[in-house]
């Protein structure tokens, strides 16, 4: 066998193990996600009412906190809009440490 065919023999080994390599680790990903998603929904079901309420109260604290975030963005464009500057809009917004 001449070193050219060797050559060609050895990338074509090379290329079709890093591919079998690649497919393995996506399915592999694929397989634990799918497993890491039941085991959230049979949490979930096995969960007691008081355990499903701190749960939701847990998001609703979160939901909160996006909504006062989102409504003083929305106050300080407004401010903006009708010509405060930036300092303007934003003061008593000020981090206290």
């Amino acid at each position: 066998m001449s070193a050219q065919q060797q050559k060609i023999r050895r990338l074509v080994w090379t290329g079709a193990i890093a591919s079998v390599t690649a497919t393995g680790a996506w399915y592999g990903a694929g397989l634990k996600t799918r497993s890491e998603f039941k085991q959230e929904i049979e949490k979930r079901r096995e969960a007691t009412p008081a355990e499903k309420i701190a749960q939701l109260e847990e998001q609703r604290g979160g939901l909160i906190a996006k909504r006062l975030g989102l409504e003083r963005k929305i106050k300080e464009l407004e401010m903006r809009a009708n010509g405060a500057t930036r300092e303007e809009s934003m003061q008593g917004q000020e981090r206290r440490r």
